[in-house]
């Protein structure tokens, strides 16, 4: 890998992207690819953090659509993460990558509890954290989550992992007609009512002048290039 473009970044994965087409669960091919470009990476001196998402296992939000207390649903979306998080440890422990857990709920037993600074000394010693149960929050997505650590941690990027290759005017996957856009600022984002992350997340960027990469995961290397700084799926920031 080349000299990489930032130094600290905070890597957005979906449930979604890491089940696959499996439905359910985690796509093993796509952890291990996952975990090969995680260590090319840090052997270049970039420092990682992961925040990661349960929708592989339950979606709170799709649990309060089915009459479920919304916040009890988040709960258990909050706990899906968790084993999200020491799934992909596991692989990236076995790919010789040191790892932390570190959950906004306590679980002592299986994770650390989320301390700002104590993340950023085990960034400084070249651990990946995986940061799991979002906000600790019901109502938060773990893309606020995603936000709001990597501004926490002095992260230079979010990159924010996906199924398609950047943001699209609409689904590409269902609507052939849609067209990927390459650049987009905070406002567009807002104002066409894309799906890139929830509008909590896009205002706290906004407000931080976070950058937000969108790249499809699937896509075998795209995370090394994009540390590269070569231009992969759609890149949100704000206007000149």
């Amino acid at each position: 890998m080349s000299e990489p473009r930032f130094k600290r970044v905070l890597l957005k994965l979906s449930g979604e992207a890491l089940m696959g087409d499996a439905g359910y669960g985690i796509d093993p091919v796509i952890v291990q690819d996952l975990a090969v470009q995680i260590r090319t990476a840090r052997e270049a001196g970039v420092e990682l953090a992961i925040v990661v998402g349960g929708g592989n296992i339950f979606r709170g939000v799709a649990g309060s659509a089915k009459g479920m207390d919304r916040a009890q649903a988040d709960y258990i979306g909050m706990l899906a993460t968790v084993m999200n998080a020491l799934a992909i440890q596991d692989v990236l422990e076995k790919a010789g990558v040191f790892t932390r857990v570190m959950s906004a709920i306590e679980m002592q037993s299986v994770a650390e509890p989320y301390i700002r600074r104590r993340a950023i000394r085990h960034l400084e010693k070249g651990r990946v954290v995986i940061f799991a149960a979002g906000t600790g929050n019901p109502y938060f997505t773990t893309d606020t989550t995603a936000a709001l650590r990597a501004l926490e941690i002095g992260a230079d990027c979010i990159m924010k992992a996906t199924r398609v290759d950047g943001v699209y005017t609409a689904d590409p996957r269902i609507d052939p007609e849609a067209v990927r856009f390459d650049e987009l600022t905070y406002m567009d984002v807002l104002r066409l009512e894309l799906k890139v992350m929830d509008s909590t997340a896009i205002t706290l960027a906004m407000d931080n002048n976070l950058p937000i990469i969108v790249f499809n995961i699937e896509t075998d290397g795209n995370i090394v290039r994009a540390l590269a700084g070569e231009h992969v799926g759609t890149i949100v920031r704000g206007g000149n």
